[in-house]
């Protein structure tokens, strides 16, 4: 099973971005779904997961900027970026699982499934 992102770029400072993350191996709704940033020589680290229930959780970095929605039936899901920051500049990778838990855990040792990354370049 493979996740493919699509959505990212180079915007300035102040501008919006929306990454999109698909299975379309996937015949099974996933339970987990979200995004995992990762600066030059650093681990990854949270940016927002939603659970299969619609429950979401943020990287405190981008509460009140970013949001997360997925459609279960096309196992599709979506980041809204807002009000950019250079310091946003990463590697963004879409991830999940299968486990159907109301509240996703936020740390990526938990998700076995990942795509390849999508980078993500904020101008000031």
């Amino acid at each position: 099973v493979t996740l493919k992102e699509s959505g990212g770029g180079s915007v300035q400072t102040g501008g919006s971005l929306t990454l999109s993350c698909s299975s379309p191996e996937s015949d099974q709704t996933w339970g987990c779904m979200g995004w995992f940033r990762q600066f030059p020589g650093k681990g990854r680290e949270l940016v927002a997961m939603i659970s299969r229930y619609g429950t979401p959780i943020y990287g405190d970095s981008v509460k009140g900027r970013f949001a997360i929605s997925r459609d279960n039936d096309k196992n599709t899901q979506q980041l809204q970026m807002n009000n950019l920051k250079p310091e946003d500049t990463a590697m963004y990778f879409c991830a999940g699982d299968y486990t159907y838990l109301k509240v996703c855990y936020p740390e990526d040792s938990e998700y076995i499934y990942w795509g390849q990354g999508t980078q993500v370049t904020v101008s000031s």
